[in-house]
């Protein structure tokens, strides 16, 4: 019953959204400008050339990121980098919108039963519209899906055809993370893995470098964990070659 109730809830949500008129969207900005008038939306991010902290703001415009996991620390990073005007975004998720996800500031009631990645899209192209976004709705760790995933942020991932700048790791299992870190040890790309406590009440950020810092699943120590690595990178690419 319960059930039953839950999937009537967000089918009214769905047809409530489908019946609302569309939010409008501003004009894409062509160029940034510096001028502090409150029509601006960059007025305040270009202050900090004058404050001296960065010499040319708007090269942000030309970079790309890859934001892996679009759940409590992915939403918001997501937001954020709209925000800054990132040139380019490009999101990996697998999982839908669900009430429960309400305790986030990002994602709103009517977006249940959405894909997380098209939920995310809509809401951070209506923040803004300047952002490139693109959207992969799949599990990265599997046979398939890793190769999609190798090529999505390397071949035509920029804005300039080449790879992806940078790639952040937000997801919440360690599997994924070793699926990054084998994608990104293998194109040569930084990237930045992150997790929370179960508690929420702390967390970490680690930068990792290929052939410069140490390897995600070096400082992965953990037998058990470094057992299913193996297993899992053996079978990887027993696949990859048939």
């Amino acid at each position: 019953m319960e059930s039953t109730k839950k999937l009537e809830l967000k089918q009214l949500l769905l047809e409530k959204q489908k019946q609302e008129p569309a939010h409008p969207v501003r004009e894409k900005i062509l160029q940034m400008s510096s001028e502090v008038v409150d029509s601006n939306p960059y007025s305040r991010l270009m202050a900090l050339k004058r404050m001296g902290i960065v010499d040319n703001y708007e090269k942000i415009r030309d970079f790309t990121v890859a934001v892996v996991g679009i759940g409590g620390v992915g939403s918001v990073t997501a937001e954020m980098l709209t925000r800054c005007g990132i040139g380019k975004l490009l999101l990996f998720d697998y999982d839908k919108v669900e009430l429960a996800n309400m305790n986030r500031l990002f994602f709103q009631p009517h977006q249940a039963g959405l894909s997380k990645v098209e939920a995310a899209a809509n809401t951070l192209t209506f923040i803004n519209p300047d952002v490139t976004v693109e959207t992969y709705n799949y599990n990265i760790t599997t046979v398939d899906n890793f190769q999609d995933f190798i090529n999505g942020i390397s071949s035509h991932g920029s804005l300039s055809g080449g790879p992806v700048d940078l790639v952040l790791s937000c997801v919440d299992n360690f599997e994924a993370r070793m699926a990054i870190n084998s994608a990104c040890n293998e194109l040569n790309l930084c990237w930045f893995e992150s997790g929370v406590s179960e508690n929420a009440v702390s967390g970490h950020i680690q930068f990792i470098m290929p052939g410069e810092t140490a390897c995600f699943a070096v400082c992965s120590s953990s037998y058990e964990q470094c057992s299913v690595l193996h297993l899992w990178l053996s079978h990887l690419t027993l696949m990859r070659k048939h």
